[in-house]
């Protein structure tokens, strides 16, 4: 369901996290050699909403009327909140091995030994904060995984071949 919150958004006064900048993000990445990616099941509706806010997210059906006790699409600091919120959850891994953009979430290390107490921590992070993973969209032990439309290995970052072929058959 898509609910149009745009008269609140125009009220709403906007977090302006920054978003990292994307060389930093994949400066961060020389020199590894195995890569995992997390996907949080339904994600953003892992957030609760502040009790006193949900009455505006109030919407209305031909079967009645209903709130949001989660974050929602549509809402206009939802990407924000969320990363702010995990930044803040694993700030003592940022920039050591642990990434992020938006929604997707990277970690990364040198050797297998490292990638394996680097699981450890961040399973052990999601379970204490009580976020939950959606393990059929999560990529585990990776010698190279596609990162924010590159792929990224321990040869270094390139253009997803995929994305090169869509511009050529546009073309």
């Amino acid at each position: 369901m898509c609910i149009g919150y745009q008269q609140l958004n125009r009220v709403t006064i906007q977090n302006k996290y920054p978003l990292p900048q994307i060389d930093d993000l994949f400066d961060q990445l020389q020199g590894v050699s195995i890569f995992s990616k997390i996907d949080l099941r339904s994600g953003y509706h892992q957030l609760k909403i502040r009790p006193e806010d949900i009455p505006k997210t109030t919407f209305r059906t031909r079967y009645g009327h209903y709130e949001f006790l989660v974050m929602s699409f549509g809402l206009t600091n939802v990407h924000a909140t969320f990363m702010s919120l995990m930044n803040g959850v694993f700030k003592p891994f940022r920039d050591s091995f642990f990434t992020l953009f938006i929604d997707d979430i990277l970690f990364y290390s040198k050797s297998e030994e490292e990638h394996a107490d680097h699981l450890r921590i961040v399973w052990s992070v999601l379970e204490r904060q009580k976020f939950y993973a959606k393990f059929s969209k999560c990529e585990f032990w990776l010698t190279s995984i596609t990162f924010l439309g590159h792929v990224v290995s321990r040869e270094g970052v390139m253009v997803d071949p995929q994305k090169i072929e869509a511009v050529r058959n546009w073309v």
